[in-house]
């Protein structure tokens, strides 16, 4: 006899299909969630379910919106002060190990409305905190493109920082205590902004060179 699915309090069916939703995409992936599995997960009916969100790719919205949503609350403490944009830098990577099935979904917009309101609110208070974090760790008088080209920077480190430790690609290549991980990333980047360094001086001496002679 097949299990019925749990009844549920009026009002939390979007919670509850959010995080079958979530368990979901941590057990297959995302290619492998059906919504069929997401209601069992929930114990709701599929129709109920569909009534809710419509298809996947509003279940997938609402995903996204809250792991936005989660990401904010988890990086805002720690990307405060001088060093905000490091520390802050460092939470995120711990909230993408921590929530690998929203944060799989999050950064890819072709499974969900990249057009609904309520998401774009949550993505772009979620980038406000690395941009804010970034202006104050930068100061004041930081030239704007310079503010967007570490953020986009440090962005990227972080988010490949953490796609490579979920996928297991750093295994036995990195520490997995997460003071020494921290330590070890901000001492990489100090020595990556040396190189950055040599390599913009490279091409001012380039550019000045006087031209040869036929």
């Amino acid at each position: 006899m097949s299990a019925q699915p749990r009844p549920y309090h009026h009002g939390n069916l979007r919670q509850a299909a959010i995080d079958a939703a979530v368990s979901e995409v941590e057990r297959v992936g995302v290619a492998g969630v059906s919504m069929r599995e997401i209601a069992k997960r929930a114990g709701v009916t599929h129709a109920a379910l569909s009534y809710q969100f419509g298809d996947k790719t509003g279940l997938f919205t609402a995903v996204a919106t809250a792991g936005f949503k989660l990401a904010a609350d988890a990086i805002a403490p720690a990307a405060t002060g001088p060093q905000g944009f490091v520390t802050g830098g460092m939470a995120y990577v711990m909230f993408a190990i921590t929530h690998p099935g929203h944060y799989e979904v999050m950064f890819r917009p072709d499974l969900y409305s990249d057009t609904d309101l309520e998401l774009a609110e949550a993505r772009d208070a979620a980038f406000a905190i690395l941009y804010g974090s970034a202006r104050t760790s930068l100061g004041a008088t930081t030239p704007d493109d310079n503010v967007a080209g570490v953020v986009v920077a440090g962005w990227s480190m972080s988010h490949g920082l953490a796609t490579l430790w979920q996928t297991g690609n750093l295994r036995d290549r990195i520490s997995d205590d997460p003071t020494q991980l921290a330590r070890q990333v901000a001492e990489g980047i100090a020595s990556l902004g040396q190189l950055a360094n040599h390599y913009l001086a490279s091409l001012n001496e380039t550019s000045t060179d006087p031209p040869q002679s036929a």
